[in-house]
């Protein structure tokens, strides 16, 4: 039950929901309604930005999913994304319909990610991590010279999404797809995190030995994370390619790699908000550098084209800051926030 002073419960069950009581209900309840009322009062850039932060959330939650919460460390993200959209993009010229195509996509890539994810039972932290690089450049070499199925460096086009012969053919029609899509993934990431399997999950982060000594399959729920997180990030490819109606192997490299990989350390390991959090960071973060650079050109031309090009650097930095200032993520501090104004004026 709720009491002035917090939340109580007489039942795991209740510690255990999502929402725990009514006011955050209607905190996300409302939060949503300003999501849907978004395209009414935002121009044409800020909703393709926002179209952008939806496919990102969902690809930041999947590696969440995978390195955050099972710890497993991916550096080859970008490239399961990378088979998301192209499978998505050759099954809509061949007329397939866009949502079959749209898991199709997904199930490519889970696939993908399941066959690169086998020395998962054998490898663990770095080793790891440079398993999943190869996996990185292997995709990448697939995309650049398999041209029959990827267009090779020419990439492929792709026409604009239609669901039941409905084109989202504008940025304001494919934020709410994009809508549709983002938010289901996230709460099927924050529902996994409360099965048994979310709890493996852990419990192999933690420390894989004990886990497999109380039973945990490491091999299998092992793959499962792969398989899961890579099916979200086929699902974000395929979003990607339709959204940008081109598809080329040099929009899935490393960098973006790196770039997930920063969002859920920005945002906070293991943390879904954290994800969220990260995924908008990272993508507002060279709009926010451009909109500097644009200001700062009428009154200083040559530092305009300075910070353009420090871009990358400035990217880094925030990157190298939030690790020593705030390890836990935006997560973490939105939590100490949080708590401090539950019990205000008596928190301390």
């Amino acid at each position: 039950m709720q009491g002035k002073c917090g939340l109580f419960f007489t039942t795991y069950a209740q510690e255990a929901r999502i929402f725990q009581s009514g006011f955050q209900k209607a905190c996300v309840a409302a939060f949503l309604v300003v999501l849907v009322a978004g395209p009414l009062v935002l121009d044409t850039y800020l909703t393709s930005v926002m179209n952008l932060i939806f496919i990102a959330v969902i690809g930041a939650v999947s590696l969440n999913l995978l390195t955050g919460v099972c710890g497993q460390i991916s550096l080859g993200h970008g490239a399961f994304l990378g088979v998301g959209a192209y499978t998505a993009a050759q099954c809509t010229l061949h007329g397939v319909p866009f949502p079959l195509a749209l898991v199709l996509g997904g199930l490519a890539a889970a696939l993908a990610g399941m066959v690169f994810g086998l020395p998962s039972l054998r490898l663990k932290g770095i080793y790891l991590a440079i398993a999943t690089l190869a996996a990185q450049l292997v995709l990448e070499y697939v995309f650049l010279h398999w041209e029959v199925l990827t267009g090779g460096s020419n990439g492929l086009l792709v026409e604009a999404p239609q669901v039941f012969g409905y084109a989202f053919d504008t940025d304001a029609k494919l934020y709410y797809l994009l809508l549709a899509v983002a938010a289901p993934s996230v709460l099927m990431v924050s529902n996994i995190i409360r099965t048994k399997y979310g709890r493996a999950f852990v419990a192999i982060r933690d420390f894989h030995l004990s886990a497999e000594i109380v039973g945990v399959n490491l091999f299998g729920y092992k793959l499962a994370a792969f398989g899961v997180s890579s099916f979200l990030a086929g699902v974000a490819g395929g979003l990607w390619a339709h959204y940008t109606m081109y598809v080329s192997a040099e929009q899935f490299n490393i960098g973006l790699s790196i770039s997930y990989l920063a969002m859920i350390i920005i945002g906070g390991l293991g943390s879904v908000l954290g994800s969220v959090m990260g995924a908008v960071f990272i993508t507002l973060l060279p709009e926010v550098l451009n909109f500097l650079a644009a200001a700062a050109g009428g009154f200083f031309p040559d530092l305009s084209t300075v910070l353009v090009g420090l871009r990358q650097g400035v990217f880094g930095l925030v990157l190298v800051l939030f690790l020593i200032f705030e390890p836990e993520g935006l997560a973490h501090r939105w939590r100490l926030v949080r708590a401090y104004w539950k019990l205000y004026p008596f928190a301390y």
